[in-house]
């Protein structure tokens, strides 16, 4: 399911790979169904998580499953999961024009290994549930919240809690922000950054201070960002 489209209006994702399905699996998933190779489902690690999903296999020929699989080296082993509806405490996340699917996998991930409870990303944003940012998440879709909006600044001014923004230069010192209560954070795409209405309603702008050099890749920054709050004290409550 590559149209983000059909994606959205049908509330179903397929993702590739043991890891992926194991992750959905123990995030409690049930899945829709599951599609492999006869090679791959021989494998006991498959073989294993297909017992686990407690359904029949749908078994392909390599080609037809090359067909459908996004990965440039098919797994061999697939599942079509209905989108999580996730509720979990913790800081949110904003993402405003971060087209890379990469960065927005890994700041996913990095959002759910430090507590964050969700993250929305407005329409510029890749895709999150795209095949490219599901393998960059490396499973952690399926530990925190996940919404595509179409105006992202409505979401922040529905929030109602303190917006943390990030800039290259200019904002307090990370170590130095209060980072307490019911807080969000706000990042923009590398070179622009975030927009002037966005930072407009940020009730602190912080830098991370650094020896020197190009700025930070955005998620690099995300991931020391919500370090930072996580290794305070309540941070990971």
């Amino acid at each position: 399911m590559r149209d983000g489209r059909l994606r959205r209006a049908e509330r179903r994702v397929v993702v590739e790979g043991p890891h992926l399905v194991a992750a959905a699996l123990a995030a409690g998933l049930k899945p829709i169904a599951i599609l492999g190779t006869e090679a791959a489902l021989a494998k006991p690690e498959v073989a294993s998580l297909v017992r686990q999903s407690k359904l029949t296999p749908v078994v392909l020929s390599p080609a037809v499953f090359r067909a459908i699989a996004d990965a440039e080296t098919p797994p061999g082993i697939a599942a079509e999961l209905p989108l999580p509806d996730v509720q979990r405490p913790g800081p949110s996340v904003f993402l405003e024009g971060v087209q890379d699917a990469g960065n927005v996998g890994a700041i996913i991930r990095s959002a759910a290994a430090f507590g964050a409870g969700a993250l929305i990303v407005d329409r510029q944003c890749a895709d999150p549930w795209s095949p490219k940012v599901l393998r960059a998440g490396m499973g952690g879709h399926f530990a925190i919240g996940i919404r595509q909006v179409d105006d992202l600044g409505a979401a922040i001014a529905a929030f109602g809690g303190r917006i943390i923004c990030t800039v290259v230069h200019g904002g307090r010192p990370l170590r130095a922000a209060d980072l307490s209560g019911r807080v969000a954070w706000a990042f923009g795409a590398e070179g622009a950054g975030l927009s002037a209405g966005i930072l407009s309603g940020a009730s602190e702008r912080v830098t991370i201070p650094m020896a020197g050099g190009e700025s930070l890749n955005v998620a690099a920054a995300a991931a020391i960002c919500l370090y930072e709050a996580f290794s305070r004290p309540g941070g990971g409550s």
